[in-house]
C-alpha cells in the first residue's frame, strides 16, 4: 500500500557559480583564453583591460624560508573551498574522473579523411552502379585503424534494407578484394593475418626471403605471434640467418595501415606555470594567459546609476535596471573567479616546488620524492580534490623540459635502510634492466624483482609486472629477439 509522508533532509548544492569556477579551475590555459572570450562575448559589463587599481604584474619568488603564498581576499572574494569536498577516482593520481559536459573544443587537424582517400581510389576502378554502390557500403565500414570488422554477411543484409540490393558474400569478396589492393597497403583487412599477408604479395615474389616471410605468416602466425621461432624455424628447416631474414621483413611491416584516426583531437602543449632557477632561488610565474587583463565596463557601471536615479514606478526602466545589474554582478563574479584561480594555482604548484625542490634544482628522476595529492592539500590546507583539479591538467615548463603536474606525484617504495623512495625512481631503474638485458634471453618478472630487492628495494613481483605495464613494457617471453 502506498503512502505519501514528508520527510526532512539537510543537503549540500553547488551554486551555478560554484560549478563554474571549478570548471575554471580545472581546464587548462589554452581553454581559459576561449572561456574568457565567450564570457567577453555574452556579457556587455565585462571588458578586456587593467582594472586602476590592480598591479600591473603579479610575480612570485620565494625560498627555503618564505611564507606561503597568500590568499587573494577582499570584500568580493569567493568562499568555494567548502564546497569541493566530492569525491575523485583516487586521491594517488591514479587518474581523476572524468565528465564529459565538462570537455571543451580544442583544435582539429584538418587532413583528408582514411574514407575520403579510398573513395577517390575506388572511382579509379569504373565499377559499374551496383559494384560501386556495394564499394562504397564496404569502405564504409572501415574502421579508422584500416580493418574492416564487420562480416561480410552484416553488410549485405545492410545492402538490403538500405538500398535494396541484394548480393552475396562471394560477391561482396570479390569486391572486398580490389579495395584490398588501394593504398595504404594492408587496408580492409580483417585481421592482423590478412594485413600482413596483403603487404607482403605486394613485395617480389620471387625474393627467397620474402617467401619465407609469407610461409612463416602464412602456415605459422600463431607461433610467430608468441614468438615461438625454434618451433618454426624446425618445420620450415630455415636456418638462423634465413629465419632473422623472413622475421625481420615482417616486423617492418604495418600493422595498422589506416595511421593514425581521421578524427584524432590535436592537443597543443602549452605551460601553466614558468620557473626559472635564479641561483639556487626558484621563480614561479603564470603563463600570461592565466592572468588576463579583465575589468568592468565604466560606461555599464554610469549605466545603472543614471537608470537607478530614474523613475522607479516605470516597468521599462526596472527590468533595465535588473538586466544591467545583473550583467555587473557576473561581470565581477568573473573577475574574482579567475584571480582566485590564479591564486590557488600559484599555492599548489609553490607547494609542489618547494616539496620536490631537489628535483627542480638537478632535473634528475631519481631525485624525485615519493608525493601523493594529500601531502600538497595539508600544505596548502585546500581539499584534495582541488589539488586533483589543478594536477590533473596542468604542465610547468622547467629548464628541464615541459613537465604535466601528474609527473610529479607518486607512490612510496620502501627501501632497506628504511627510507621511501618514488615509484619513478623504481621505474626508472627498471627501464634501465630491461634496456641492457639480452633480447636472446630476457629478464622475466621474477628475475626483475631478485635484481631490484638485491638493490635494497623492497618490491614484490606483482608490483613488478604493474610498473612493466605502465612502462608499456611486455612481458619476457614477447621481448625476446632472434
Amino acid at each position: 500500500m502506498q503512502k505519501l509522508s514528508l520527510n526532512q533532509a539537510l543537503q549540500q548544492r553547488l551554486s551555478p557559480q560554484q560549478i563554474q569556477f571549478i570548471k575554471l579551475l580545472q581546464i587548462p590555459t589554452l581553454e581559459l583564453s576561449t572561456r574568457i572570450e565567450e564570457e567577453l562575448e555574452i556579457n556587455p559589463a565585462l571588458e578586456e583591460g587593467m582594472d586602476e587599481l590592480q598591479s600591473s604584474t603579479e610575480k612570485e619568488e620565494f625560498d627555503d624560508d618564505d611564507e606561503d603564498y597568500d590568499d587573494y581576499q577582499d570584500d568580493r572574494s569567493l568562499d568555494i573551498e567548502s564546497y569541493l569536498h566530492d569525491e575523485i577516482a583516487g586521491y594517488k593520481m591514479q587518474g581523476d574522473g572524468h565528465n564529459s559536459e565538462e570537455d571543451r573544443d580544442i583544435p582539429v587537424a584538418h587532413v583528408t579523411s582514411l574514407t575520403d582517400l579510398l573513395m577517390a581510389q575506388l572511382g579509379y576502378l569504373r565499377l559499374d552502379d551496383r559494384h560501386e554502390l556495394m564499394g562504397r557500403q564496404l569502405i564504409g565500414s572501415i574502421e579508422s585503424d584500416g580493418y574492416l570488422r564487420r562480416p561480410l554477411q552484416a553488410i549485405a543484409n545492410d545492402l538490403v534494407f538500405t538500398l535494396g540490393i541484394y548480393t552475396s558474400v562471394e560477391e561482396l569478396e570479390c569486391v572486398l578484394k580490389k579495395i584490398q589492393t588501394f593504398d595504404p597497403p594492408g587496408i580492409g583487412a580483417r585481421n592482423l593475418r590478412e594485413c600482413l599477408l596483403l603487404q607482403l604479395d605486394r613485395k617480389d615474389p620471387q625474393n627467397f626471403h620474402v617467401q619465407n616471410a609469407i610461409r612463416i605468416v602464412d602456415d605459422y602466425f600463431e607461433e610467430f605471434s608468441k614468438k615461438h621461432y625454434d618451433k618454426i624455424q624446425r618445420k620450415l628447416s630455415l636456418d638462423g640467418e634465413q629465419l632473422r631474414c623472413g622475421v625481420k621483413i615482417i616486423t617492418r611491416l604495418n600493422p595498422k595501415p589506416g595511421g593514425s584516426e581521421n578524427d584524432t583531437l590535436v592537443q597543443y602543449l602549452l605551460p601553466d606555470f614558468l620557473l626559472t632557477n635564479n641561483h639556487g632561488k626558484f621563480e614561479l610565474t603564470l603563463n600570461s594567459r592565466n592572468a588576463p587583463e579583465l575589468r568592468i565596463s565604466r560606461s555599464f557601471a554610469e549605466m545603472l546609476d543614471t537608470y537607478d536615479k530614474s523613475d522607479k514606478n516605470n516597468r521599462n526602466i526596472r527590468e533595465t535596471v535588473s538586466f544591467v545589474k545583473q550583467k555587473l554582478d557576473a561581470a565581477k563574479w568573473f573577475i574574482d573567479a579567475i584571480k582566485q584561480r590564479q591564486n590557488t594555482l600559484m599555492r599548489t604548484m609553490n607547494a609542489i616546488v618547494k616539496f620536490q625542490y631537489d628535483f627542480f634544482l638537478a632535473g634528475d628522476e631519481n631525485k624525485l620524492k615519493p608525493m601523493i595529492l594529500k601531502d600538497i592539500a595539508i600544505i596548502i590546507a585546500m581539499d584534495i580534490s582541488t589539488v586533483s583539479r589543478v594536477a590533473n591538467s596542468k604542465a610547468v615548463q622547467t629548464e628541464f623540459g615541459l613537465y604535466p603536474l601528474k609527473y610529479f606525484f607518486s607512490e612510496g617504495i620502501a627501501t632497506d635502510s628504511g627510507e621511501d623512495v618514488s615509484s619513478r625512481e623504481v621505474k626508472s631503474i627498471l627501464k634501465e634492466l630491461i634496456g641492457c638485458e639480452s633480447k636472446k634471453s630476457p629478464l622475466s618478472d621474477d628475475k626483475l624483482e631478485k635484481i631490484l630487492n638485491e638493490r635494497g628495494y623492497n618490491i614484490a613481483r606483482r608490483t613488478v609486472a604493474k610498473y612493466r605495464e605502465q612502462l608499456n613494457i611486455p612481458v619476457a617471453r614477447l621481448r625476446k629477439q632472434l
